[in-house]
C-alpha cells in the first residue's frame, strides 16, 4: 500500500472565495439558470481548490469534500438513504434540502458544536440502501484530469448513523450500510485510487457500548474487505477516548486525530499506525505557534509508523484567505491565518520535519495585560437577581395587555436587494449616512405597517439596518474587528462574516435603542427591542485564545447588560435577548457539560438582570436539539422563550410539558420557501396546547425573516394569524 502523503487537510472552503457557489446556487433555485450551468459552477471551484492546494505544496490533495449543500445530504444519497417521498420531486435533493411547496424538507440542526448545519437523514427499517458512487469517482476522475491525485472524504458509517433522525434505528442498519461501504470501496479501488478518508468525529463524544460495538463491526469489516483503498479514519473536534483503543483494534492502516483539542493522552495505542496530525487548527483564525506543533508532532513520531501533518479538522470552518482583508489593522492581520495560510502552515511543518518552521514569523502572543485578568474565579451571575416569575408576569399582563396566543415574529424581515445594496453604497462612499438612515427608517415603517395588517399583537421593527445578528453587534462594540470577505458557509447558500474578538470588549454607546425607540412611536403595539445573547455573539465570532472563554462571555454580558437598561429607559416594553448558540457550545463529552451550563446561564442572566417585573424578556433558540438542554433553557429565566419546532416536526414538544414560563415552539419553518397553510399551523398549535397550559403559549416562526421574500412572509405569516385566531375563539368564554 503506497504511503500517506507527509501533508494534508481535511477539508476545504467550498463556497468559493467570492461566494461563486451561493449565487450559482440562488439562481439555479430562482429558475434563472439551469442544473448544468451550477453544477459547471461547483467544477470552477473544484478546479480553483486543488490548484491551489497543489500550489501551496499540500501533498496530499482531498476530494468529494465540496457540496452543492451538504456533505451529510451528499452521504444519504450516496448510500440510496432518500426518503420516498421527496422521489417524485423534479430535484429531489434540493427537496430534502429546501422542500417544495408541497412537501415539507429534512431536519437541519448543528454540525456538533459549530455553527455549521447539517441536513439529518431519515433512516430506518424501509430504507431500501443502493450504491450511488458518481460523485466521489466523478470527482476522482474530474481531478486526474487536472493532472492530480486525489483522496476521497466520505462520512463514516458510524456517524452517518449516529446523525440519523432516530440513531437507534439507524444503527440496527448498520450491516446494510457496509454493504454499501465494502462496494464504494472496491469502485474507488478498481478506479487505482490508493487513500479513502471516513469521517468520524462522532467518536469524540460519548457512546454506549453499543455504539462502540459498532465502531469494532464496521472497521474490523471495512478493513478485511477483499479490494480497497488505504482506510483513513478522520476523527475531530475532540479526543477519541473510549473508542481510541476499539479503532487502534481494527485493520485500519490511517487514523486522524485532533491534536488541537484532543490532545495526546493515550494515542500510544496508534503505534505502527500512520498517524494523521492535527496540528493547525481549522476552526480559529489565529496562527499556529510553530513550537508547539513541532513539540506535538515530535511526540507522536515517538511511537507512529509514519506521522502526517494536517488541519485538526475541515478548514470548512473558517474564511478564504487573510490577504483578501487589506483594511485591517497590520498589528492583528499578522496575528490571523485564514484557510490559506493555515495549508501553509501545513506544507511548512511538513517539510520542517522535527523543526518548526521558524521562518513563517512569530507565533500568537496575546496582548499586553489580559493574562493578568484570565482569573477564572471571578463572580459569572447574576448583577441583582430579577423578581420571581409570577410577580414579573402579573406586571407584564397589566402593561401589555395581549390576548392569549399572541402572536409575534422572531426579529429580522426580508432584507432586500436594496437595503444591501444601501449598506454597500455606505461602505463604498457613495451614499450619506442621512440619505441612509432614511432608506432604513422607510424600512422600519413598511414592516410596522404589514404586522399591524396582518394583525401580530407583538411587533418588530424588522432589523433593516443589520447584516448579520452577531457582525452588526461586534461593529458597535470595542474589541471586535469584522472583515470584508471573510465569509465561512452556515449551510446550503447561506454563508456569515463571523467577527473576530482580539481584545477586551466595551459598549461605547448605545446600539439599537435609537431604531427601537423610532418603530415603537409608529404604532400603538407593543415592539419587541432586539438584542444578540453573550454567548451566541462569543460562538459566532472567532475568539481570543488567551482568556478563558467565560470571561470573555461576561464581558460580553456586561455590555448586553448596558443595552437592556437603555432600552428599557426608552420605554421598549419587551427586549429579546437571542441565544440559540447555547446548545452549540455545550462540550461534547458530559462531564464538561454542567460546567458549561452554568456559566453560560449565568451570562445570560448577568445580561438580562437590569430589567424591571414589567419588562418582559424573550429569548430564542433555533436548530440545535435545543431539546437536550431544556433545564438549562428554562434556568435562563426568560419570561418567554421562542424556539424551533416546526422544522423538527415539533418533537421538542414531548419535552416541554414541565417548562415554567411563556413559550412558543415555531409553527412556520422559515428555512425553507414553502408556506405552510393555516391547516398545517393550527395542527401544530393543537398539539402545542396539548402540553403547555394555553396562557403561556405564544404564536411565532421557527427562526427570523430575513432569508425569505415579502411575498412567502406574507402570505406565511397571514396563516399563522388566521390559525391563532380559529384557537383563540376556542378557548373563549
Amino acid at each position: 500500500m503506497p504511503a500517506f502523503p507527509q501533508s494534508t487537510v481535511l477539508g476545504y472552503p467550498r463556497i468559493g472565495p467570492h461566494r461563486e457557489l451561493k449565487r450559482a446556487l440562488e439562481s439555479y433555485w430562482d429558475g434563472r439558470s439551469t442544473r448544468a450551468d451550477l453544477e459547471s459552477a461547483g467544477a470552477a471551484i473544484r478546479e480553483r481548490t486543488w490548484r491551489g492546494l497543489a500550489g501551496l505544496g499540500l501533498e496530499g490533495l482531498p476530494s468529494n469534500t465540496f457540496s452543492l449543500y451538504d456533505q451529510v445530504l451528499d452521504t444519504a444519497v450516496l448510500l440510496g438513504a432518500v426518503p420516498e417521498r421527496y422521489l417524485q420531486a423534479a430535484d429531489p435533493y434540493f427537496a430534502m434540502a429546501r422542500g417544495t411547496d408541497g412537501l415539507a424538507p429534512l431536519r437541519m440542526t448543528k454540525w456538533f458544536d459549530t455553527n455549521y448545519h447539517y441536513i439529518v437523514p431519515e433512516v430506518g427499517p424501509e430504507t431500501a440502501f443502493k450504491l450511488d458512487a458518481a460523485k466521489p469517482l466523478g470527482e476522482v476522475r474530474e481531478a486526474r484530469a487536472l493532472g492530480y491525485e486525489t483522496r476521497p472524504v466520505v462520512v463514516g458509517p458510524v456517524t452517518f448513523l449516529l446523525l440519523s433522525a432516530d440513531p437507534a434505528a439507524a444503527l440496527a442498519r448498520l450491516d446494510d450500510v457496509l454493504a454499501c461501504y465494502e462496494e464504494l470501496l472496491g469502485a474507488l479501488a478498481a478506479e487505482g485510487v490508493a487513500w479513502v478518508q471516513l469521517d468520524e468525529p462522532a467518536l469524540v463524544a460519548d457512546r454506549t457500548p453499543a455504539e462502540l460495538a459498532a465502531v469494532r463491526v464496521a472497521y474490523d469489516r471495512l478493513g478485511n474487505a477483499a479490494a480497497r483503498p488505504g482506510l483513513f479514519v478522520a476523527s475531530y473536534f475532540g479526543h477519541l477516548g473510549e473508542a481510541l483503543p476499539v479503532l487502534a483494534a481494527t485493520p485500519v492502516e490511517a487514523v486522524g486525530v485532533d491534536l488541537v483539542r484532543g490532545g495526546l493522552d493515550g494515542l500510544e495505542a496508534l503505534a505502527g499506525r500512520t498517524v494523521v496530525a492535527g496540528v493547525v487548527s481549522g476552526r480559529d483564525v489565529w496562527r499556529t505557534p510553530p513550537e508547539r506543533a513541532a513539540r506535538a508532532l515530535e511526540a507522536v513520531r515517538t511511537f507512529a509508523g509514519q506521522v502526517v501533518v494536517s488541519t485538526s479538522c475541515s478548514l470548512l470552518h473558517v474564511p478564504y484567505d487573510v490577504a483578501a482583508e487589506p483594511e485591517l489593522v497590520p498589528a492583528l492581520r499578522e496575528r490571523l491565518a485564514f484557510a490559506e495560510q493555515k495549508v501553509a502552515e501545513v506544507v511548512a511543518l511538513a517539510r520542517a520535519g522535527t523543526t518548526a518552521a521558524h521562518d513563517r514569523g512569530a507565533p500568537h502572543e496575546p496582548d499586553a495585560g489580559h493574562h493578568a485578568r484570565a482569573t477564572g474565579d471571578e463572580d459569572h451571575g447574576a448583577v441583582g437577581a430579577r423578581s420571581p416569575y409570577r410577580v414579573r408576569a402579573a406586571a407584564q399582563a397589566a402593561r401589555l395587555g395581549l390576548p392569549p396566543l399572541p402572536v409575534t415574529t422572531i426579529g429580522s424581515f426580508p432584507q432586500t436587494g436594496e437595503l444591501r445594496a444601501a449598506r454597500a453604497a455606505v461602505a463604498a462612499g457613495t451614499l450619506g449616512p442621512e440619505e441612509y438612515e432614511s432608506r432604513v427608517r422607510a424600512e422600519i415603517e413598511r414592516v410596522v405597517r404589514l404586522q399591524e395588517r396582518l394583525g401580530l399583537d407583538v411587533l418588530v421593527h424588522g432589523e433593516p439596518e443589520r447584516n448579520d445578528m452577531v457582525q452588526y453587534f461586534a461593529e458597535h462594540l470595542d474589541g471586535f474587528a469584522v472583515t470584508r470577505n471573510g465569509w465561512v458557509q452556515s449551510y446550503g447558500s447561506r454563508c456569515t462574516r463571523p467577527p473576530i474578538l482580539h481584545g477586551d470588549v466595551a459598549r461605547p454607546e448605545p446600539i439599537t435603542v435609537g431604531w427601537a425607540a423610532y418603530a415603537r412611536s409608529l404604532t400603538d403595539r407593543p415592539v419587541k427591542g432586539m438584542l444578540t445573547g453573550p454567548v451566541t455573539i462569543v460562538a459566532w465570532s472567532f475568539v481570543r485564545d488567551d482568556l478563558p472563554l467565560r470571561e470573555v462571555v461576561r464581558q460580553v454580558a456586561d455590555a448586553v447588560r448596558e443595552e437592556v437598561r437603555d432600552l428599557e429607559a426608552a420605554g421598549v416594553p419587551i427586549i429579546q435577548v437571542d441565544e440559540p448558540a447555547l446548545r452549540e457550545l455545550l462540550p461534547l463529552r458530559r462531564t464538561a457539560q454542567a460546567g458549561y451550563l452554568e456559566w453560560a446561564v449565568a451570562a445570560y442572566r448577568r445580561a438580562t438582570s437590569g430589567a424591571g417585573d414589567g419588562t418582559q424578556i424573550h429569548t430564542h433558540l433555533c436548530y440545535s436539539d435545543a431539546g437536550q438542554i431544556l433545564a438549562a433553557i428554562d434556568g435562563l429565566d426568560a419570561d418567554v422563550t421562542t424556539i424551533e419546532s416546526a422544522r423538527s416536526g415539533a418533537g421538542i414538544l414531548d419535552a416541554v410539558g414541565s417548562f415554567g414560563r411563556g413559550l412558543g415552539p415555531g409553527v412556520y419553518d422559515i428555512h425553507s420557501p414553502r408556506v405552510p397553510d393555516a391547516a398545517e399551523v393550527e395542527d401544530l398549535l393543537r398539539r402545542t396546547l396539548a402540553v403547555l397550559p394555553a396562557e403561556r403559549v405564544w404564536v411565532n416562526p421557527d427562526c427570523g425573516l430575513k432569508t425569505r421574500t415579502y411575498e412567502q412572509v406574507e402570505a406565511a405569516l397571514a396563516n399563522v394569524v388566521a390559525a391563532a385566531a380559529t384557537l383563540r375563539a376556542e378557548l373563549s368564554p
